[in-house]
């Protein structure tokens, strides 16, 4: 998931030998006189390049979750994966076991999701609403639900939004594992069509 990217970036020193030089020169020379202002400048232009031989650009590491080339993508699937964690850690601490299942269903394919898209990142815009509603939303209901089971509320009203949220948890996992298979739509149509050219070819030889 995590790429580590290496940027160069240049040392300030030539620039600073640079002014140095020509600073020092416009001193003790006659400037007014072109061919003093000439000898700085070019007495700036050797330190400059003397300094960059000797200071060499400064290679700086980073750490970024997703490095897919498209900055947006990059930012929708870090988005995602913090809500998958955040469904992780509700998992966890939340005891019932077909909901449980359920939400691991949920991570499962979401994961998978992700992994998808950071593979093919033109897949991102088939994602974009799953991205920006479904998924939030989802987590957001089950944070709900967590709160009220941490805090014991046993009200009518609570107990049937946790019974609503236990009857549903189930149909949501489906429609994550759906929006994944739909990501493999083309690909199943392309494979089928070459099964097919394969079967008439096998069958054109007699096979």
């Amino acid at each position: 998931m995590s790429k580590i990217i290496r940027t160069r970036k240049p040392s300030v020193l030539p620039y600073y030998a640079a002014a140095l030089a020509f600073v020092v020169l416009c001193a003790v020379l006659p400037v007014y006189r072109l061919w003093a202002l000439l000898a700085a400048l070019g007495a700036a232009v050797l330190a400059f390049a003397g300094a960059k031989k000797i200071c060499p650009p400064r290679v700086v590491e980073k750490e970024v979750p997703f490095h897919t080339g498209v900055d947006d993508v990059d930012a929708m699937l870090t988005e995602m994966q913090q809500q998958l964690d955040t469904l992780h850690a509700l998992n966890e601490a939340l005891p019932d076991p077909q909901l449980s299942a359920a939400m691991a269903r949920m991570e499962k394919a979401g994961r998978s999701i992700v992994e998808t898209v950071e593979a093919t990142p033109a897949k991102a815009k088939q994602v974009r609403r799953f991205a920006n509603y479904y998924l939030p939303d989802a987590v957001n209901v089950l944070q709900q639900y967590a709160k009220l089971a941490k805090q014991g509320v046993r009200g009518e009203n609570a107990a049937s939004i946790r019974a609503e949220v236990e009857h549903n948890a189930a149909s949501i996992a489906t429609a994550f594992e759906n929006q994944l298979d739909a990501l493999y739509a083309a690909e199943s149509m392309d494979l089928s069509a070459d099964l097919t050219v394969l079967q008439n070819m096998l069958k054109g030889q007699g096979l």
